[in-house]
């Protein structure tokens, strides 16, 4: 957990820019209220807005970048409402060594928008830690991760913070309410995929993950921090939070290609190596399970051979196949609990915290604002797992 002078001292150490520097003078004291004017009142009180920033990490989007860019500054403009709850302060690109004319696109529109920023990274490094660089260089009290190819709309990011604030959730994911890949073999698959991984992790908010999210900025940037290079994102932000939700949104995958194989196995190895894995433990169990049968099967035989000894027809079997079975269950019981120690060092090493401290007031004016002025009026029960993955 960041403290007052870390979080002072990454601040001092960021970038400079425009943006940067306009977020900085808008840190308000929750004391003192920045209207001067007869404005309506604010829907935080105590303050004037809860600040968002967007986060995209960019690979090949010099075709989708200034319709995106256009679309959330028309975001952006529409939430200048006195009355709105939230302020769109910036919209971070994480240039993950393109491979198109990204590069110049995002030096063009950094000049012309004065909330846009672009952070370049040295080469390519994947979207996960692409969008873990992006978090840790935002400032908002929410931060809303979107993809390049705008198969996430600018315009549902308010609908997520509507669901988010008004459950309380910590994370909302936005879920396909269709098929997303135009194709129903690749959304089955893909789906299959997430419940195996969901069952073998042992949490169930892995069928959730998407990387169209709405995150708390603290808990955002704290699970960035301590996110290593095999470590899975959305695993790492749950170590912060239970409170995850999710809200049904139309996606659609436009991309010619997708996941490889390949890329698909490296997310699963990750996500395993990121998260309690069930199968460790069912080896553990096995081992005793077979160490206890052995010890009952030997106190049945000894009892067996004073009351009885005429009907052990088969001799020497018996004692082999108990000593087999109460030392390979023995050193199965000593190898499973061997792996759950390392296990356990594991995490630590991946930056598990003991716990985390979270500040949600921010959510009050937000929630009363949405109660006079609702967005979603679907009344759709979406799926919402606060509290369902469970703390090691």
């Amino acid at each position: 957990m960041e403290s007052h002078d870390d979080r002072a001292s990454f601040e001092s150490s960021r970038p400079a820019g425009r943006a940067s520097g306009a977020v900085d003078e808008r840190r308000y004291d929750l004391g003192v209220s920045q209207t001067t004017d007869s404005s309506p009142e604010p829907a935080v009180p105590g303050r004037s807005k809860v600040l968002v920033s967007t986060v995209t990490p960019v690979y090949r989007g010099a075709r989708t970048l200034d319709e995106l860019v256009s679309r959330i500054d028309a975001l952006r403009r529409r939430w200048s409402e006195p009355a709105w709850p939230f302020e769109l302060v910036e919209s971070i690109f994480v240039d993950d060594a393109s491979v198109d004319e990204s590069s110049d696109v995002l030096e063009r529109l950094e000049a012309e928008y004065d909330f846009v920023r672009v952070v370049t990274l040295s080469r390519n490094f994947g979207q996960h830690p692409a969008t873990s660089a992006g978090i840790l260089h935002s400032s908002g009290d929410w931060v809303l991760t979107l993809d390049e190819d705008l198969q996430h709309r600018p315009e549902d990011i308010e609908l997520l913070l509507e669901r988010a604030t008004i459950h309380g959730s910590d994370v909302l994911y936005a879920q396909p309410a269709g098929i997303v890949h135009r194709s129903w073999y690749r959304d089955r698959a893909s789906r299959g995929y997430k419940r195996l991984l969901s069952l073998s992790t042992g949490d169930p908010n892995v069928r959730l993950f998407n990387s169209f999210r709405a995150v708390r900025g603290s808990i955002a940037r704290a699970a960035a921090a301590v996110v290593g290079h095999d470590t899975f994102l959305d695993i790492a932000i749950g170590w912060f939070t239970q409170r995850v939700g999710a809200r049904r949104l139309d996606l659609l995958d436009s991309r010619e290609g997708g996941y490889t194989f390949r890329r698909l196995l490296s997310h699963a190895r990750r996500a395993m190596i990121s998260s309690q894995t069930k199968w460790l433990r069912l080896g553990a169990a096995v081992g005793i399970g077979a160490l206890s049968l052995s010890v009952l099967l030997l106190v049945w035989i000894m009892v067996q051979k004073v009351l009885a000894p005429a009907s052990i027809e088969v001799r020497g079997w018996t004692s082999l196949f108990l000593t087999t079975a109460f030392f390979g269950g023995l050193v199965a019981c000593l190898v499973g609990v061997s792996l759950e120690y390392l296990r356990t060092l594991v995490l630590g090493a991946h930056g598990k915290p003991n716990f985390f401290v979270v500040d949600r007031s921010i959510d009050v004016g937000p929630r009363r604002y949405f109660a006079d002025h609702p967005l979603d009026v679907s009344g759709e029960a979406d799926a919402v797992s606060d509290g369902a993955s469970k703390a090691d």
